[in-house]
């Protein structure tokens, strides 16, 4: 192969070694950026146009040429060659062959340096949206299960010990908390992305009159980045968008194991629906929870591209190095591999199987009253300490005699604190329940208020998807029609 192959060949005498090809070529993983090069590039073009740095008669040839090679692209009808190395001087070389020599004057005022960080966050910003709308319908799905099992109650637990009574909802709500956290962050994220760092050039910026703001306005983003050096080697938002994922599969790693948890004949909370688990091919009585171990599991795989990420970055001098094109395939694969999760999970949630009775057997089971009873000597005028030893005491006698506190006569309770058998204790799951009726507690009444609010700011974030998605999708239209814009 001729050194002249190469766009970036004039320099050179020898053309690269074949190994060398493969260890340096990104298009095996970054063609997946062709919709997103291409609309830049589009957008590239017409401000050189409107800013006269490129005859109007080559950007429009260019354009016409752009919008062919992403019909191909969709068709699958382009071919994509590894000495290309990237998908920009892939879609280079391509519009080359279609419309001769005038394809050189699109790479004017640009680098692939601030070209490939563009396409990007082009492709991230999407994806943000994506997500975000995953999440907002596993979020849902919590909700709906909440609220179907809302006078379902269990216990709570600490240190994986029943501790005290909760509403089944309560525990779900609290999940849909730490989503609406992740929601968030998500969103204040796709700020910080949707900048655009086009006209940087490689990393001093360029000698032209381009307008970047113009660019930015025509890809329906927010602004410019300022400093054109951390535009170019900034990856920033590629790292805080791995950050945010694994937050997010921290939190459904945790999900996940409760539900393996109460799936388990330990437990027996729960069964998941034969579409939703797996059996053994040695033991035919078994039903396992294997989706929510693969969300459990797959949970490492995203949490190691976000160290694998900062590794790459943690030593780099200004401005770009070759070091970033690392920066793709771990974002690609945690991005893909959450949004299959949040695909699957809603389903899964919504068809389990609760087993009612045998939680409410297990909320009062194991003295899960026994802080109630505790509180109730409080309320009688016993300092909070007395209390918590006078009940630890009863605990000890209920464990040696093979009783439970409904069994303890009035002489037995006298004998551990005469304010015992003249106060009103706590008898079920429901008294403790209701006792908790403030903002935060599981009182039934404040549950249905919080997933009420809940519901409400899920709404608000769909329409913000929305919005973020028809202000994208309006702004690639007009780039796509016949005409410079």
């Amino acid at each position: 192969m001729s050194t002249s192959a190469k766009l970036w060949g004039g320099r050179f005498q020898k053309p690269t070694h074949e190994l060398v090809d493969q260890l340096n070529a990104s298009l095996p993983f970054d063609q997946r950026l062709a919709h997103h090069d291409i609309l830049g590039s589009l957008a590239h073009v017409t401000m050189l146009a409107r800013q006269g740095i490129v005859p109007l008669e080559d950007a429009r040839a260019i354009a016409q040429g752009l919008r062919t090679i992403l019909r191909e692209i969709e068709e699958q009808r382009f071919t994509f060659r590894l000495t290309d190395e990237d998908i920009h001087l892939s879609v280079e070389r391509r519009l080359r062959e279609l419309i001769g020599p005038a394809a050189g004057r699109l790479h004017t005022a640009r680098s692939r340096n601030d070209q490939v960080a563009l396409d990007f966050r082009l492709w991230l910003r999407d994806t943000i949206l994506d997500i975000a709308a995953g999440i907002v319908e596993t979020a849902r799905a919590l909700l709906d299960v909440a609220e179907a099992h809302h006078d379902v109650v269990m216990p709570g637990y600490t240190h994986l010990q029943r501790a005290q009574p909760v509403l089944l909802a309560h525990h779900l709500h609290a999940y849909v908390t730490m989503l609406d956290r992740d929601l968030a962050r998500l969103r204040e994220l796709y700020g910080r992305v949707n900048r655009s760092p086009l006209g940087s050039g490689a990393l001093a910026g360029v000698p032209y009159p381009i307008d970047r703001e113009l660019v930015a306005a025509l890809l329906a983003m927010d602004g410019i980045l300022e400093n054109s050096i951390d535009a170019v080697s900034d990856r920033d938002f590629a790292l805080e968008f791995l950050a945010v994922l694994a937050i997010l599969m921290a939190h459904l790693s945790r999900l996940a194991e409760e539900l393996v948890l109460w799936s388990s004949s330990e437990f027996g909370f729960i069964e998941f629906d034969d579409a939703f688990a797996t059996g053994s091919s040695i033991m035919p009585q078994k039903k396992n929870p294997d989706v929510a171990e693969l969300l459990r599991g797959k949970s490492g795989r995203v949490f190691g591209h976000l160290i694998g990420l900062l590794a790459v970055v943690k030593g780099l001098p200004l401005a770009y190095n070759k070091d970033l094109q690392e920066d793709k395939e771990g974002v690609f694969d945690a991005a893909d591999t959450v949004s299959l999760l949040l695909r699957v999970l809603p389903p899964m949630l919504r068809t389990m199987r609760i087993d009612r009775e045998r939680m409410a057997l297990a909320a009062e089971a194991n003295f899960t009253l026994a802080t109630d009873v505790a509180d109730a000597l409080v309320r009688a005028g016993v300092p909070f300490r007395e209390a918590h030893e006078v009940v630890g005491r009863m605990v000890a006698y209920c464990l040696a005699s093979g009783k439970t506190f409904a069994d303890l006569d009035r002489d037995e309770l006298e004998r551990f604190h005469p304010q015992l058998a003249a106060i009103a204790l706590p008898r079920t799951a429901w008294d403790a329940i209701r006792s908790r009726e403030h903002p935060g507690g599981t009182g039934t009444q404040h549950v249905a208020s919080a997933l009420r609010v809940s519901r409400q700011r899920l709404d608000e974030a769909s329409e913000w998807i929305t919005r973020q998605r028809e202000r994208v999708e309006q702004a690639f239209r007009r780039l796509l029609s016949e005409e410079l814009p």
